[in-house]
């Protein structure tokens, strides 16, 4: 074996004199600092938390395809948009009546005791309303069916509880994971409706709805697989006391469920007379796109007050206003993006006071109760924004939004004083 020779002595002085210093070898060099993970690298090293973040987002993506799948599926078999409409009308107003009953059960016995029946019978009226179709049943048949699906759980509510229940003793990371949460349902609501479309034209009509419940039963199957993170059932969710503290909130989401449903309408109009048509799909998606990116930003920093955020959400909305004055479509599209990234932060922000106006015990209920108030604004902004295109035009309807977000922020800085929770 060869010899390797030691390395040459060091010299060094020592006052006035000349020593010989301890040879240096790398091994005795102290180790590089080591760099401090990410919020959210931290937040998924959590045990359990990647199983049911993945279920989650499985079952989550479907809500934003059974819609347009079931008014493609509807128009196509029975030739009429406004049965379609009617349908789908019918399914959210019975989603507004069923979600917070099914959510009040879920906090009382418990994710995977009610979750997995809930979404069976969702699941099988979806394939009742493709059965009727196709089959030719009468019309009052696809209100029943469709009607059926009302009863699918709130993943996201169910998500977020998860992570209250695992964080209550960390603030900074439940901000970072409910930003987290935020950014994910603008995602599956970006890309829902795109995967949906697709299907649903390229394989056959009842592709997306089909498509739809597999991925809403299996996700749910995996994520209410993980009990080890699943919130107990709590007695004190038998109270069937109003939830006071979160009254006033969901007057604030009513009107942002308007500003919603009216910027999705107008846009669509206004697209649509350019003459976009089926191609402005990508321009649409600009606003879920910077809110997404803006969610998992504003997980890493610090939380800004709600009347901040909303002050930022209604100087945003302006912007598609103006910028559908100059007949630009480019300009559009950069304006529906700064729009969405004011989104995020304000629904995260929003989510806080309701989590802190709930009892832990009936935190699913609460927030579907949110939920809910922002799912009966978007209708009722859609309904108001189909009105306005027709007796103004596209351009003049994106004041809809703005006047919307004007009145949350109104709202939102009258009611923004400290929360007493309920217990």
């Amino acid at each position: 074996m060869p010899h390797t020779a030691p390395p040459p002595p060091r010299m060094t002085v020592t006052g006035a004199t000349l020593v010989i210093a301890p040879p240096s070898h790398p091994r005795h060099q102290p180790p590089p600092p080591r760099r401090e993970p990410g919020p959210y690298r931290r937040l998924f090293a959590l045990p359990g938390t990647r199983a049911f973040t993945a279920g989650n987002l499985l079952a989550r993506l479907p809500m934003g395809m059974f819609g347009i799948s079931a008014v493609m599926m509807i128009a196509g078999q029975r030739g009429s948009y406004a049965l379609a409409g009617a349908v789908t009308a019918t399914g959210l107003a019975a989603t507004a009546l069923v979600a917070p009953w099914t959510a009040r059960l879920v906090d009382r016995y418990g994710q995977a005791r009610i979750a997995v029946p809930a979404t069976l019978i969702a699941v099988l009226g979806s394939l009742s309303l493709i059965l009727c179709l196709r089959s030719g049943a009468p019309a009052w048949t696809l209100f029943a069916s469709y009607a059926a699906t009302a009863t699918t759980p709130n993943i996201g509510g169910m998500s977020r509880a998860r992570w209250t229940h695992l964080l209550r003793e960390s603030p900074s990371a439940h901000h970072t994971a409910m930003s987290f949460e935020q950014a994910a349902d603008e995602l599956c609501f970006m890309l829902g409706p795109v995967v949906a479309a697709a299907l649903c034209s390229a394989v056959f009509p009842e592709a997306g709805t089909l498509t739809g419940a597999v991925l809403l039963l299996t996700g749910m199957l995996i994520f209410t697989a993980q009990r080890s993170t699943e919130p107990p059932p709590s007695r004190a969710a038998r109270d069937t006391a109003p939830l006071r503290g979160v009254r006033p909130l969901l007057a604030l989401f009513l009107p942002l469920g308007v500003m919603f449903g009216a910027m999705e309408v107008a846009s669509i109009a206004y697209l649509d007379a350019h003459g976009l048509g089926a191609a402005s799909g990508p321009v649409l998606a600009l606003q879920a796109a910077g809110s997404c990116a803006a969610g998992l930003l504003y997980g890493t920093l610090r939380p800004r007050t709600l009347p901040t955020c909303l002050a930022a959400l209604t100087a945003a909305m302006a912007l598609p206003w103006v910028a559908a004055a100059t007949d630009s479509v480019l300009l559009l599209g950069c304006a529906l993006l700064l729009a969405g990234m004011a989104t995020a932060p304000t629904m995260v922000t929003a989510m806080s006071r309701v989590h802190a106006a709930t009892p832990p015990a009936r935190l699913n209920e609460g927030m579907t109760l949110a939920v809910t108030a922002i799912l009966a604004g978007i209708a009722a902004g859609a309904a108001t924004a189909g009105w306005l295109v027709d007796h103004a035009g596209a351009a003049p309807t994106y004041a809809l939004p703005a006047a919307a977000a004007l009145t949350a922020l109104a709202l939102g800085t009258w009611w923004s004083r400290p929360v007493t929770r309920t217990r």
